[in-house]
């Protein structure tokens, strides 16, 4: 790790302690990593060298989950809480891409995430980045810059994207999920995508345990606990799928590796 000293990071930035922000930019190719995070990017990728196919897949799906809403849906208003390290296509891109109007708030806790995003993803009057907690939706959805930009009296849509799986069960991630309920207008939607636990590989064993510890904890779940985080909302088609299944352009490939079916997508409307 020489090669990333601290007084190599910006201020109030610790490399020495991976994020999962960064391990997911090193998946995807990027240069916002620290080697603590290549360093537990590495253990998981020599058990299973086509991890990074799982973070490609769940970028994908973000993309077509919100090319839908944003295009068939009608959907001008987008919150994506946890967004991560900006990459090459974001939320706002996608969403604009189909619908000009698209307007999207970033949010995320993570100083050097807020740092990035603010630098490369605000764009008056289509797209702005504030720091918030999941567990405090009062103060995301209070903030001043995102009352600014969006109409909560009008339909809005989450995105809580590799996100959910890092809230333990202690802290009731179904309950965490609920509570984004009240703050949003009828016709919004949900759109979660979170690791699942198929049960079927025991490197997916050793993966969890290599994430749980670098990463202080990143949880795989079965399809129905996953499922029940949307209770309260009508979930869409075609309900909970893997994200290479999840409302494909085109034909699906094989399913190549079991930790491709580790990923899975669902999106759930407010009625």
């Amino acid at each position: 790790m020489a090669d990333d000293l601290p007084e190599s990071a910006p201020p109030g930035i610790d490399p020495t302690t991976p994020t999962f922000a960064r391990v997911y930019d090193y998946f995807l190719g990027g240069k916002d990593n620290f080697a603590a995070d290549r360093e537990v990017a590495d253990m998981v990728m020599q058990l299973v060298p086509e991890a990074p196919v799982v973070a490609q897949g769940n970028r994908v799906a973000i993309e077509r989950a919100v090319t839908y809403l944003a295009g068939e849906l009608g959907i001008a208003q987008f919150v994506d809480i946890g967004s991560g390290l900006p990459t090459s296509s974001n939320v706002h891109q996608f969403a604009r891409a189909v619908n000009p109007d698209a307007k999207v708030v970033y949010v995320d806790s993570d100083p050097i995430v807020l740092a990035h995003g603010r630098a490369l993803l605000t764009e008056t009057g289509v797209a702005t980045f504030i720091q918030g907690d999941l567990y405090e939706p009062e103060k995301i959805f209070g903030d001043p810059a995102l009352t600014k930009l969006l109409d909560l009296d009008e339909p809005v849509a989450v995105i809580l994207a590799a996100i959910i799986h890092h809230v333990p069960d202690e802290r009731d991630p179904a309950g965490v999920v609920r509570g984004l309920h009240e703050f949003l207008a009828p016709g919004s939607h949900i759109m979660l995508t979170h690791l699942h636990d198929s049960g079927d590989d025991p490197r997916v064993e050793e993966a969890k345990k290599i994430l749980q510890s670098g990463l202080g904890g990143s949880y795989f779940r079965p399809a129905a606990q996953i499922e029940s985080f949307m209770d309260g909302l009508t979930i869409l088609e075609p309900g909970l799928a893997h994200v290479t299944e999840w409302r494909p352009n085109g034909p699906v490939g094989p399913l190549e590796h079991p930790l491709h079916t580790q990923m899975v997508a669902v999106l759930g409307r407010k009625d």
